[in-house]
């Protein structure tokens, strides 16, 4: 009863539209056509478009890709009932690379002349979305820590029996040309050993200090400019507000670098590499809510992930290349897991972004 009489007192002082507009879900009344009659604050900003540039355009015109939606709306019609669904990707007209992930509910309604409307209620599903998917990326780290463990014994035992007779060879050839290759063979072996030894040692424990997020991509920034072609743009946009966190600059830095070369290697040798960082409120790490956050994001214009590869991609031994190990991402995960974070990425041709998402202070609690 409170409720519905703060409901008639705000009625009877402000206009229905200032009601509707103070509701976090979108709100779009359409006519029997389809078309835009009113759409509230909230309903907005997920068209991507403003309510006098959207009055009477039918509402899939707004949309690349408006199919889905739009046989919500014919079901609704067809049937005479409400219709629901969820998790629908949405790439508005006005910003086709940003897709809006809703949850749509179709309610087919009449007005006071007995016109057929269409009330379409759209909430945000991004954050209930990305919950889902780093849940289940993380519990899939819990398993590749397990198969890099078995991996890590297989492959160190030969190893270090080719170390070892590296070793013996060395001492058996008079020629010192001969024993820089029995070097190069010990060194190669130690690089790999230490390499299988970062990707299962849970091992050392983080050095964690005061860290601005952007003194770190600076030192990013100016490796790749050293090691990229002449035809290679490196790119920065920075959002200056991003507070100091709390970090192992070490293990930011590799992981950092790993996204980085990865993506140097994926426009080959001409096209652009963009270092982005933004500051993120009620941010969601796995079940953990943050009051702030930082997202570092590292975007590409090349071909994109290959789409056989996109559900294992953090996967140990998982790679789009020839030549690719597989190992850079599964260590990226672990380095920034142990961080607090996680690396999220989407992918299409011309544009690959993988996003390190840090929190900046204390959880919230969980949600």
């Amino acid at each position: 009863m409170a409720v519905e009489r703060l409901f008639e007192t705000f009625a009877a002082h402000h206009d229905p539209s200032d009601l509707l507009d103070a509701l976090l879900t979108g709100i779009v009344l359409l006519d029997a056509e389809f078309r835009i009659i009113h759409a509230n604050v909230s309903a907005q900003g997920l068209l991507a478009v403003g309510l006098n540039q959207s009055r009477g355009r039918p509402l899939t015109d707004l949309f690349v890709d408006g199919q889905v939606l739009g046989a919500a709306l014919s079901r609704a019609r067809d049937r005479g009932e409400v219709v629901n669904e969820c998790e629908v990707s949405l790439r508005p007209v006005s910003a086709p690379r940003e897709a809006r992930i809703v949850d749509a509910i179709v309610s087919p309604v009449d007005d006071v002349t007995g016109a057929r409307r269409f009330l379409l209620e759209l909430s945000d599903a991004a954050p209930r979305a990305r919950l889902s998917r780093d849940n289940e990326l993380r519990s899939r780290l819990e398993g590749n820590r397990l198969m890099t463990r078995q991996l890590a014994h297989e492959i160190k035992n030969p190893l270090g029996g080719l170390r070892g007779a590296a070793q013996l060879l060395a001492r058996q050839l008079p020629d010192a040309d001969l024993r820089e290759y029995t070097s190069v063979i010990i060194n190669e072996a130690d690089r790999l050993t230490a390499l299988v030894d970062s990707m299962t040692s849970p091992a050392r424990p983080t050095q964690k200090a005061v860290i601005n997020v952007h003194e770190i991509c600076e030192h990013i920034y100016r490796l790749l400019r050293a090691e990229s072609g002449a035809e290679v743009r490196i790119e920065r946009d920075y959002d200056p507000s991003i507070p100091e966190g709390f970090f192992d600059r070490n293990q930011l830095v590799q992981a950092l670098l790993n996204l980085c070369r990865n993506a140097l290697q994926a426009i080959g040798e001409r096209g652009t590499v963009t270092l982005r960082t933004r500051a993120i409120t009620q941010a969601h790490i796995g079940l953990v809510r943050h009051r702030l956050a930082a997202r570092i994001d590292v975007l590409d214009d090349g071909p994109g992930v290959p789409p056989a590869i996109r559900g294992s991609l953090f996967f140990p031994l998982v790679t789009g290349r020839a030549n690719g190990t597989g190992l850079g991402l599964a260590l990226s995960q672990e380095l920034v897991n142990r961080n607090g974070g996680i690396i999220e990425y989407e992918s299409e041709p011309g544009r690959t972004v993988f996003s390190v998402l840090l929190p900046l202070e204390l959880a919230e609690g969980v949600s």
